[in-house]
């Protein structure tokens, strides 16, 4: 996908760039059989709730291992406008898989990645996030909503909401006024680049259709990280520029 001048400028004002057919519909459905059957997710599956309980299913990892995910995730097609959007290079931080199933898929409160990411000891807040739809995305079930702009507010206190880490909810209500909220409605295959201090939401997928996604992290290369041994550089993150992310082996093997 090309990235154009005008492109960054309305990422840098909004904190989001959508773009449409990254990913192509053969290559969705070898991601959707990795979650169906996948080793990776079933050895990286974490659980926790909503604030009303409901459970949140999602995989996580750091290392790049050379599958389908890890393909993806140095995918020129998604790497080149992570560097254009952060304005150099990229270093990958991690990557996670969210299964919003229909009916039981709970929400994810308002909060900023960074909110997060903060306490993981990185000092700038110069990250970005690619969020891929794997099933279409819809309002109906659960798609992420963004307050447009509010990366320009920094990054805010963030606490205990249910068993996630999210924001203020009285300082959010403020906020709600002040902010337009945006509806990502996403086709399978699309793309979410957004920035890390970005205040972004889902509701809970209560439809009869599920709303999976995966997400690919990435931090400045210029972006020190503080760890307990010390102060770590992260690496420039690989790019592979082949034109599927899956091996021709493999799109013969697999049967779903």
């Amino acid at each position: 996908m090309g990235i154009t001048y005008m492109d960054v400028q309305q990422f840098n004002r909004d904190g989001y760039l959508l773009a449409n057919s990254v990913f192509s519909p053969e290559e969705i459905e070898a991601m959707l059989y990795e979650v169906n059957g996948g080793s990776r997710l079933a050895n990286s599956e974490l659980n926790t709730s909503d604030s009303q309980g409901n459970k949140v299913k999602l995989a996580y990892w750091e290392a790049l291992i050379g599958d389908i995910w890890s393909r993806a995730s140095t995918s020129s097609r998604v790497v080149n406008p992570v560097r254009l959007l952060l304005g150099e290079e990229a270093s990958f931080f991690h990557g996670k898989v969210m299964m919003k199933e229909a009916h039981t898929g709970g929400a994810w409160e308002w909060h900023q990645d960074y909110g997060y990411w903060y306490d993981q000891g990185f000092l700038f807040p110069h990250m970005i996030s690619a969020f891929v739809a794997l099933d279409a995305a819809t309002i109906e079930n659960g798609c992420l909503r963004v307050l447009k702009g509010s990366h320009k507010l920094g990054r805010l206190n963030h606490g205990k909401v249910g068993g996630q880490t999210g924001t203020d909810p009285q300082r959010m209500e403020a906020l709600e006024g002040l902010f337009e909220t945006v509806s990502c409605v996403m086709a399978p295959g699309s793309v979410l680049f957004f920035d890390s201090n970005l205040l972004h939401c889902s509701s809970a997928n209560e439809s009869d259709h599920h709303r999976r996604s995966f997400i690919m992290c990435y931090s400045a290369l210029s972006n020190p990280q503080v760890t307990p041994n010390g102060i770590v550089q992260r690496g420039i993150c690989p790019t592979d520029s082949a034109n599927s992310i899956i091996p021709p082996n493999e799109a013969a093997d697999r049967s779903v």
